[in-house]
């Protein structure tokens, strides 16, 4: 069943209602609910497909939506009428020999009261490239460049579309720093990220994808909820479901080539049991890994399908 709607308030810079988009008559969303407040980070978190792209591009507009509405500051995001909305988007690119400074006072000229390129260059450490070619910045620098220009309007909502793809951990930590600077500010922030390690990192609340509709939408720690370990044992024989029957800390025992995975708040009867076990039966243990439960291990459990890493979101 769908998530009840959302509680919103007067605070909310973002309303997306009952949202629906087709392409060829599959439903790339469908009716989704979604509304952000200021100073909040709210993720979109799915697999390839899920609808996160969609979501962001009938947001800012970029599409029209078949059914449902989007109002950001209290105005329809699809009458082209002029909101403080800043984006950066997973096929930005500039031309070659462009220079971040040149990129910066190119983009502020588009705007009444933008902020400062110099100012920005400082905050998004580009000082030293400020006069570099666009073709010569690093991945992780052109990506700083772009979150810059996203904020050279001062924007109140800042649509983020998978920023931190193809970076390397530092530069991921470096851009997280960013972007909760921006919350940090006042900033409503709509984020979709292919990294539940970086959505229970940076935001307030995390909505899940899949299929065009949100399965659930939380605070990471609420989405986890009691059942905060994955326990995965391999051996020879596999261990049979039954020997964690009975337990009441088990939430769900997955069999799997050569071992299980096991759901649990608390492994160490877990541990426990498989030790008996492989004592009666002469088994052999390989290996055991217990480990907190993920974000994408709820993806996995929402949606019964394994998650893919790697790639880059469709629609």
């Amino acid at each position: 069943m769908p998530p009840a709607p959302q509680a919103h308030s007067s605070a909310d810079l973002v309303e997306v209602n009952g949202l629906v988009k087709r392409y060829d008559g599959v439903a790339a969303l469908d009716g989704v609910d979604l509304h952000i407040r200021a100073g909040e980070i709210v993720g979109l978190l799915g697999r390839n497909g899920a609808g996160k792209t969609t979501l962001l591009e009938c947001v800012l507009g970029l599409r029209t939506p078949d059914a449902g509405t989007v109002r950001i500051q209290k105005t329809d995001a699809n009458r082209g009428e002029a909101v403080r909305v800043g984006a950066q988007l997973q096929t930005a690119g500039l031309q070659d020999h462009l220079t971040p400074r040149e990129a910066l006072m190119l983009f502020a000229g588009f705007y009444e009261q933008p902020a400062k390129p110099d100012a920005l260059l400082r905050r998004f450490g580009l000082e030293e490239k400020a006069n570099a070619k666009f073709a010569t910045l690093s991945t992780g620098q052109k990506q700083r460049l772009f979150l810059a220009l996203a904020l050279v309007n001062r924007p109140q909502v800042l649509v983020l579309d998978e920023p931190t793809a193809g970076l390397d951990p530092v530069s991921r930590r470096d851009l997280h720093t960013l972007i909760l600077e921006a919350r940090a500010e006042g900033c409503a922030v709509l984020l979709s990220t292919h990294y539940g390690e970086e959505a229970e990192t940076l935001c307030d609340r995390v909505a899940i994808l899949d299929q065009g509709r949100i399965l659930k939408m939380d605070t990471p720690s609420a989405l986890r909820g009691p059942v905060g370990t994955v326990v995965t044992i391999a051996s020879a024989p596999a261990p049979a479901v039954e020997i964690f029957q009975g337990l009441p800390e088990v939430a769900g025992v997955e069999p799997q080539p050569g071992g299980c995975v096991v759901r649990t708040s608390d492994p160490v009867p877990v541990l426990a049991a498989v030790t008996r076990w492989a004592e009666a039966r002469g088994a052999q243990v390989t290996d055991v890994r217990v480990r907190p439960r993920s974000l994408e291990d709820i993806v996995v459990e929402l949606t019964g399908r394994p998650w893919e890493t790697g790639t880059v979101e469709g629609v």
